[in-house]
């Protein structure tokens, strides 16, 4: 799934259960403002907790020896910060689970014109 097919399964949603009082464009807004405020935070080295989601975090690499491909020499690697994410137990119990409900766009995608 693209940044525009989460725009455009978020509008849907908004559309089924509010009304259309949301327009794509601010929709897409509201994903970017959210998707800003995960990158900073882990920028600034702050973990997010979305309860019922998952918690992103910044994970500190060791150092490491690793080989360069084309010659196959030695290359150490430096210790770093890296993003991961940790999906919470209901979202992994989801995932686990046959699908049983379309999405909105699957639904819009099998309803005649």
């Amino acid at each position: 799934m693209t940044k525009a097919d989460l725009v455009e399964n978020v509008t849907a949603t908004i559309a089924r259960t509010a009304g259309p009082m949301i327009s794509k464009k601010d929709c897409a807004r509201v994903v970017d403002a959210f998707l800003d405020a995960v990158k900073h935070s882990l920028a600034e080295q702050r973990n997010i907790e979305i309860r019922g989601f998952g918690t992103f975090k910044i994970r500190r690499r060791k150092t490491r020896m690793a080989r360069n491909p084309r010659t196959g020499d030695p290359v150490e690697v430096a210790a770093r910060p890296v993003p991961v994410f940790k999906p919470s137990k209901e979202l992994r119990t989801m995932v686990a689970e046959p699908v049983i409900a379309a999405t909105p766009l699957e639904e819009e995608a099998t309803q005649p014109s």
